[in-house]
């Protein structure tokens, strides 16, 4: 008769055990699932934005932040830059969606699609991704 638990005959227990004997649980599966396209908003309000445009790129990750105490919108969301420089909002018509599945504790997050400067004004189109 075998004995399942054995670890040296390959049983059940060893499937869940690495090498050194550590557990190691599989994780489960993470995906990004994309669900907008959109633009960064206020932009020309961003203090120091001449000298972050050089360092924005396409494809950047951008960080998504409620502020629900905002006191010009209550369902705001800040987009700061992977190193935490705040670069305008997401606009005012498409956030209300995407403040609530926030507020449920939802990550979402953006990418940059596309990067256009006229003149002073730099207009950022950007994907809006949640993680699963």
């Amino acid at each position: 008769m075998h004995d399942i638990a054995k670890i040296e005959n390959g049983g059940l227990v060893s499937l869940l055990h690495g090498k050194g004997g550590e557990l190691t649980i599989p994780k489960p599966f993470e995906k990004d699932i994309f669900l907008f396209d959109t633009y960064i908003a206020g932009t020309t309000h961003i203090e120091g934005m001449k000298e972050l445009e050089p360092c924005i790129h396409i494809d950047d990750r951008l960080d998504f932040f409620r502020e629900p105490d905002n006191r010009y919108d209550p369902e705001a969301i800040v987009i700061k830059t992977a190193a935490g420089a705040k670069i305008g909002y997401v606009p005012r018509q498409d956030n209300v969606i995407f403040a609530r599945l926030m507020d449920a504790g939802k990550l979402l997050f953006g990418r940059i699609s596309q990067k256009k400067k006229k003149g002073s004004w730099v207009k950022i189109g950007i994907k809006v991704f949640l993680h699963e």
